[in-house]
């Protein structure tokens, strides 16, 4: 059997999309040694194959980290092979608040330096003394005491969606860049109460470990993170200091915690917060889009992409080609929140005007 799904994306995609099988989409993550990562991968590809379980895992000798939908009909046998696993037996799972489903439309399953690219040196400092655990309800009560900071550790097209009211959030691209600039922003509250939170639990573990290493006596983290903190919000009837939408890595791209919408259409500043890439393939830039907006330029960033995508498919194959790879990541990673939609504009009306030469 192949060890990878070499399969078109379109057509895998569009197969999800008329599948009525019902799926339960989940993460978790669990720190555990593993000697071989290679191997380990390699079984879990086929054990996970074999019950019908698509997803995006990361898997590196410290640990796992995963991401992924369960056919409903699977959903007793998934669990009884994860209480049958020694490396991943008793791991929480967290249900996804939002789910229609369709996720995930392959298995990906890949080795890593680190389940998460954290920037920092394990070596030095004990990773395993992490911040106090704070349920959904004690987590709300710490924010109401005097010197207690939230703080948010995602990155920042996460946040710019939802967030904790009140929160310290970094204007960061990356979770490298977080961990470096959050010491920077706390400057000063080392004996302060620190709040951690993030999408399932998984940066806070590393970051509350870091902050007490430096010397910030009373750090905390949100147990479960803020899909965990939704569910029990819902269950018992408590305030949601959440609003807006959480950020998820999947075809979802978030999952509603409360109506609030604090982000706006990156193209006309209406009140959005819907996440979308670019339809034009050589672009593929994350954006937030409108209906209206996604009308307006088929669902892509510019009226230029809005062009290329209206060519031959042929063609814009060829043009993919010529597209410097990295650059594109520049340009993905740039910090395009505060000036998307400026530089938006000045790609049309340049464009308008080679148009009118």
């Amino acid at each position: 059997m192949a060890l990878y799904n070499k399969e078109n994306r379109k057509k895998l995609k569009e197969a999800l999309k008329l599948d009525p099988t019902k799926r339960i989409t989940c993460s978790f993550y669990k720190y555990v040694k593993i000697p071989d990562p290679a191997d380990f991968r390699d079984q879990l590809y086929l054990e996970w194959t074999e019950l019908e379980v698509y997803g995006r895992v990361y898997i590196a000798g410290e640990g796992i980290n995963a991401q992924f939908s369960v056919p409903k009909v699977r959903w007793d046998d998934f669990n009884q092979y994860l209480a049958g696993s020694k490396a991943l037996s008793n791991v929480p799972l967290k249900i996804a608040v939002e789910d229609d489903g369709k996720s995930f439309y392959k298995l990906s399953i890949k080795t890593r330096e680190k389940i998460v690219a954290d920037g920092l040196a394990d070596d030095s400092f004990d990773v395993t003394k992490t911040g106090k655990h704070l349920n959904a309800k004690e987590f709300n009560d710490a924010t109401e005491e005097k010197s207690t900071h939230v703080v948010d550790v995602r990155n920042y097209y996460e946040s710019e969606v939802g967030h904790f009211e009140n929160a310290i959030i970094p204007d960061a691209d990356s979770f490298r860049d977080v961990v470096r600039i959050l010491p920077e922003l706390l400057a000063g509250k080392e004996d302060d109460k620190i709040l951690l939170y993030c999408t399932g639990g998984i940066r806070c573990e590393k970051v509350s470990a870091y902050l007490k290493h430096v010397g910030y006596s009373d750090v905390n983290q949100l147990q479960g993170g803020i899909i965990d903190y939704a569910h029990q919000v819902k269950k018992q009837g408590l305030e949601s200091k959440f609003i807006g939408k959480n950020f998820v890595f999947d075809e979802r791209l978030g999952e509603r915690i409360t109506e609030d919408i604090i982000s706006t259409c990156h193209q006309c500043g209406a009140p959005c917060d819907t996440h979308t890439n670019c339809a034009n393939d050589a672009c593929h830039l994350l954006f937030i889009q409108c209906k209206e907006c996604a009308a307006k330029y088929d669902a892509c960033c510019t009226n230029e992409c809005k062009t290329i995508l209206a060519m031959p498919p042929e063609d814009q194959i060829h043009l993919r080609k010529q597209v410097n790879k990295e650059n594109s990541r520049n340009i993905h990673r740039s910090r395009l929140r505060p000036k998307l939609k400026e530089i938006i504009e000045a790609k049309n009306r340049e464009q308008s005007s080679q148009n009118g030469r």
